[in-house]
């Protein structure tokens, strides 16, 4: 009888043994078989994205939405197979995903708005840009954050939430941008003679835009005498190149022309001795109080 019992426990512990074991070479070979096919999606979506010309951040963005939903399906799909009720576990996958968003509410708004921003795109990698207050250089543009290069070589991750909510610039989406520079003449200057001479010293310039053409005009008026408004246009690549050569081109034509300079005179006169008032006694020191 022990025997039989015996036989009967091996038999049913082997049986369950190769049933688990058989299910779990199932499911490897499940995953394995799944994680290729998502692969091979991916790749042919992308490839199929890249004869489109689409823009190399939305491929990579759709990419990983792919993966991450493609990975949630094939989990499901395992643990159906291992008898799990799929049901419960997606209803569990709900209440999990309404808790998720309530908790990480900010960064799914930051997710849904980089959707959004690859979708629409302001903005490009490589754009010189001002979003949120930051401005600089686009470097990447990810699925939560922009990350942006600044001019003083400090590198500034922002929020996709916080740039979709606000204002942006795109200094680049545009064939020139202007430089704005001024200049402050003497009263006894010619004006239209300076004008002319500085508009000719603009053209000069490297990068400066032919069309359309440096604008100098009179701006406002100050103690010393006229201001001019002095506007080339540029490629922003090269705004900071053509300000500070703008601004040189300015002081070369005031040498050349001798244009005489701008300055305050100040006069201190000291009152004579004799006007001088002085206290009469030390009354007239002491601080007085209400």
């Amino acid at each position: 009888m022990n025997t039989t019992l015996f036989d009967n426990t091996l038999n049913t512990v082997v049986g369950t043994l190769t049933n688990v074991g058989l299910k779990v070479l199932g499911a490897i070979v499940l995953y394995l078989v799944g994680r290729a096919l998502i692969n091979w999606v991916i790749m042919l979506v992308q490839r199929t994205l890249e004869r489109q010309k689409v823009d190399p951040t939305l491929l990579r963005y759709v990419g990983t939405v792919i993966s991450v939903l493609a990975n949630i399906a094939l989990v499901i799909a395992i643990l159906g197979y291992f008898g799990v009720e799929t049901t419960s576990f997606a209803a569990l996958l709900a209440g999990a995903g309404i808790a998720i968003g309530t908790a990480w509410g900010g960064l799914l708004s930051n997710f849904a708005s980089g959707a959004f921003l690859v979708i629409l795109r302001p903005y490009r990698v490589g754009d010189f840009v001002c979003l949120a207050d930051v401005t600089g250089t686009v470097r990447a543009i990810g699925l939560f954050v922009t990350t942006i290069d600044t001019p003083d070589g400090v590198q500034t991750h922002v929020g996709n939430g916080k740039i979709l909510s606000g204002n942006m610039q795109n200094f680049t989406a545009n064939p020139v941008r202007r430089v704005d520079l001024t200049a402050q003449l003497h009263y006894s200057v010619n004006v239209e003679d300076a004008i002319a001479r500085l508009k000719a010293k603009l053209i000069e310039i490297p990068n400066v835009a032919k069309d359309p053409a440096p604008d100098v005009e009179i701006l406002t008026f100050s103690e010393f005498g006229p201001v001019l408004a002095v506007r080339p246009f540029t490629h922003t690549d090269h705004y900071w190149q053509v300000y500070f050569a703008g601004n040189k081109a300015i002081v070369a034509v005031a040498g050349e022309a001798h244009f005489p300079p701008v300055e305050r005179n100040v006069r201190m006169q000291t009152p004579p001795e004799g006007t001088r008032q002085r206290p009469e006694s030390n009354e007239q020191l002491r601080p007085r109080l209400g």
